[in-house]
């Protein structure tokens, strides 16, 4: 893999222009760029290089500026115009190709805002949608003279001489570069990226421009508080990776590495002897797009599952691993002939630290379960809010806005309308939008718009919940662990309802086995890390099987006097509503772990040998069993001293009194 040390090339048009910079690079010839070995430079996106050098060109500025307003300034006249002629918009594919080719012309950073659009048809209507998705790798391509001479000028020889085969023409072209099936010399198919032309020039500009406004409205506009230029800078991150094929590559590996294993992932190979900065060589992939149902339905294929598959993946890149898709548009995720989906395009990735992972965990489980006041919390862990800001109006207005959801299952909830019902709160409570979260909510609304496309009663959040579940249950991670007390327990009572939802939706992910629960069960418990849940589980259990005695005598007693006819016996008071209806939970989830993957009744006793010889689970038995003859020695003691209470209450009156006694 290309290492991360290679001089960086300056992000300044002038400095560095598309000439000068094709001049000045050393072309790397297919058999010197071995993997881990530093040969290109790589790009680094610096705003203050930027803005430095269009500082000094206003015209420039000012050039594009109003070669940005006009046709925007027309298209939305010519909307308005229309409404005024009593004309529907939404089914008017004139305006909708005019919209696709003022995108066009705008170019890339515009480009990728018509794509993102291009996945969300819950917000887009049915013409627009069609030609918008043309915005994915349809646009218009660049010469091949151009593309061949940039072939040349990264791998050091012609085309002729690298590849067997070429296509005439590219067969995809996208914002930020054009794509042709080739094949090596060796016989591998390959796809051939190459980069379009004048493309860092276009992209600096436009990010100038955009970075200045934001910078204006979060001076200006009071109710703004999120870092938008903070956003803004972390798009130009990524789109700057995005231009070095050679980042890319490596992201397509690192992908590889972590998701590759997963069932029905495929990640496409790198051939690193004809790839660098401008060119990427990768294998190529036969397969449709998710949103071609029909020809998926054709061969034989659910589109439902893999967009399923694709969820889960997306699960682990957010939550688990951190290193994610940033850009999974239809044109990126491909059904495979056999079966897989296929990931392409990994220009535009990015990260996500530990504890923002913890804290979106943290999030999901607290809108499931309507906690509001947790829910508050999450976001000051996240970063949306300060630590001194008063959390209590922010709780209520949660509940506000959750409450016609109330009532609601998981799987009524979807990100779309979480984050709808969100927005409205940024503007009235002193949220801040973090400029990592951007591109987290872009791949997320992007996934689920695909998911809609499929199946418009698909929810990203239902789907989710069991993974989420059962990282809750399984993973040591002390922010985790605190989670799960924080969700077990209230005001030191354990919530078993809770318990049996989480293992109920855990049970469903495919990675969930009962004999991993119950191991790392065992060791938590018996862990300093777990005490407090071990010892108010113990207390639980205590109460659970004096109701459960309760029950037992009450029944007993019931049967004597009703069955039998022995009226002297009094009837012993059954369990209370609360107790009843927490055996039932208990009751369920047994029920729940025997139909659990992986439990075998006739493997049960081995597995019990072998926990019991275990010197944590010695010492927690131990535990336990000091702590029940504790409750027991102290339920003794005070039903003794309330029978002497009731004695002294109650003389007995055939007693002669005392003398001295009335």
């Amino acid at each position: 893999m290309i290492a991360n040390t290679s001089p960086t090339v300056s992000v300044i048009p002038e400095v560095m222009p598309r000439d000068d910079l094709t001049a000045k690079e050393t072309p790397v010839q297919p058999s010197t760029l071995p993997r881990g070995k530093v040969e290109p430079e790589t790009l680094r996106y610096n705003a203050q290089e930027i803005a430095a050098y269009y500082q000094k060109r206003l015209f420039t500025v000012l050039g594009r500026i109003f070669a940005v307003l006009m046709p925007v300034l027309t298209f939305a006249l010519g909307v308005w115009w229309d409404t005024k002629r009593g004309i529907v918009v939404k089914n008017d594919r004139r305006r909708a190709v005019q919209l696709r080719e003022m995108l066009t012309k705008l170019g890339p950073a515009y480009i990728k805002i018509g794509q993102a659009l291009s996945t969300r048809p819950d917000l887009v209507p049915p013409a627009f949608l069609e030609e918008l998705t043309q915005l994915q790798d349809k646009l218009p391509a660049f010469p091949n003279e151009i593309a061949y001479q940039f072939i040349e000028e990264e791998l050091g020889a012609s085309p002729e001489e690298i590849y067997g085969e070429l296509s005439p023409q590219p067969i995809a072209a996208a914002s930020l570069g054009q794509v042709y099936k080739g094949r090596l010399k060796t016989g591998e198919e390959v796809a051939v990226k190459i980069q379009r032309p004048d493309l860092r020039e276009r992209i600096t500009i436009d990010l100038y421009i955009l970075r200045k406004l934001a910078a204006w409205a979060q001076k200006n506009i009071k109710r703004v508080r999120s870092d938008l230029v903070g956003i803004l800078d972390e798009l130009g991150d990524r789109i700057f990776e995005e231009m070095d094929y050679i980042h890319e590559g490596e992201n397509a590996e690192r992908f590889q590495s972590l998701y590759g294993h997963f069932p029905d992932i495929y990640v496409p190979k790198i051939y690193w002897e004809y790839t660098n900065r401008r060119v990427l060589t990768m294998e190529w992939i036969n397969g449709t797009k998710l949103t071609q149902t029909a020809e998926i339905e054709a061969q034989g294929i659910n589109a439902r599952y893999l967009i399923e598959v694709g969820v889960q993946c997306s699960l682990r890149q957010l939550l688990e691993h951190g290193f994610f898709h940033a850009d999974p548009h239809p044109g990126n995720l491909l059904a495979t002939p056999e079966g897989k989906l296929a990931y392409l395009d990994f220009g535009m990735m990015s990260e996500i630290q530990p504890p923002q992972r913890y804290g979106l965990i943290e999030a999901i489980v607290h809108v499931v379960n309507r906690d509001f006041d947790g829910l508050a919390n999450d976001y000051v862990k996240l970063d949306f809010l300060s630590p001194d800001t008063d959390l209590r109006p922010i709780s209520h207005a949660f509940s506000q806005v959750f409450a016609d959801a109330q009532t609601a299952s998981v799987a009524d909830l979807n990100i779309k309308s979480i984050t709808d019902d969100l927005s409205a709160l940024m503007y009235e409570y002193p949220f801040r939008v973090p400029p990592y979260y951007a591109l987290i909510i872009r791949s997320l609304v992007t996934l689920e718009g695909i998911a809609i496309f499929i199946d418009p009663n698909f929810k990203v959040l239902s789907e989710a919940y069991p993974y989420v579940s059962k990282r809750l249950l399984t993973d040591p991670a002390p922010q985790l662990r605190e989670s799960l007390k924080d969700l077990l327990f209230k005001d030191n009572s354990f919530r078993w309802n809770r318990l049996e939802n989480l293992l109920t939706n855990a049970r469903s992910n495919q990675d969930y086995d009962f004999n991993l629960v119950l191991n790392q069960a065992v060791d938590f418990l018996s862990s300093e890390r777990g005490s407090f849940i071990r010892d108010r589980l113990v207390d639980e259990l205590l109460k659970s099987l004096d109701a459960l005695g309760k029950n037992i005598l009450h029944n007993f007693t019931y049967l004597l006097r009703e069955q039998v006819g022995i009226t002297s016996v009094k009837e012993a008071p059954g369990a209370t509503d609360e107790q009843q209806k927490n055996l039932e939970h208990i009751k369920r989830i047994l029920q729940v772990l025997q139909e659990t993957r992986g439990f075998d009744a006739t493997q049960l006793a081995p597995q019990v040998v072998k926990i019991l010889v275990n010197p944590g689970v010695q010492k927690l038995g131990q535990q336990i069993a000091i702590q029940l003859l504790q409750k027991a020695v102290a339920r003794l003691i005070r039903e003794l001293l309330a029978e002497d209470t009731e004695t002294v209450k109650t003389p007995n009156l055939n007693q002669p009194a005392l003398p001295g006694r009335i």
